[in-house]
């Protein structure tokens, strides 16, 4: 399997899975400039990481890659513990995070794809980052009596969970309070295959 990734972006999770299956891969690493290039839009019209290879089948989309490889190694209990609804669980705060937190993210990322001029950016941003306190909240509160989101093992709704965690504190989103989640991404930067996935992409 190849990984299509941009250091420190979404696709940083399925680094860190990719990590936890076990399996043999390797890794394409993309600038911003990339994404839009020729080649690699080829590979992903949207010109978007991730994108995955596996001998020739190309899959896009975080969600559906991040499932994909839970699939390939079901002894690792990626998507819970093996019950109908320890998987829905997972999937629950999967889709939490890509629908509601990325998507606030953008608004902080990219807010000059959403207006033009430096002060309402500036705005937008702001109040994005505002929601964001109180979305993160929301996990922070699944957190208080286990260790991960799906229970006492990590999923793959974990690795994305630290990875916008990630983006939490270089933009300085207010998580003051939430100590469940600092415990959280303390737990995983400790977490052999997180580490190995840092080291790969030079964010250690």
């Amino acid at each position: 399997m190849k990984l299509y990734y941009m250091p420190g972006a979404c696709s940083l999770a399925s680094h860190i899975v990719l990590e936890w299956i076990g399996k043999p891969y390797t890794t394409h690493k993309l600038s911003r400039d990339e994404l839009k290039g020729a080649e690699f839009l080829k590979v992903n019209p949207l010109g978007a990481v991730p994108a995955l290879d596996d001998d020739g089948f190309i899959l896009t989309q975080n969600v559906a890659i991040l499932e994909y490889l839970a699939e390939q190694a079901p002894q690792a209990k990626l998507l819970g513990d093996g019950s109908a609804r320890s998987r829905a669980d997972v999937r629950r705060w999967l889709g939490f995070i890509n629908s509601d937190i990325h998507k606030t993210f953008s608004m902080i990322f990219g807010a000059g794809r959403f207006l033009t001029d430096e002060a309402p950016q500036q705005e937008l941003a702001a109040s994005a980052s505002k929601l964001l306190t109180r979305l993160f909240a929301l996990l922070d509160a699944q957190l208080i009596d286990q260790p991960y989101l799906g229970g006492d093992a990590p999923s793959i709704a974990d690795a994305y969970l630290y990875v916008v965690l990630r983006w939490a504190n270089a933009k300085q989103v207010d998580l003051s309070g939430q100590d469940h989640l600092a415990a959280f991404f303390k737990r995983m930067q400790d977490n052999a295959g997180v580490k190995a996935a840092l080291k790969a992409e030079g964010l250690e």
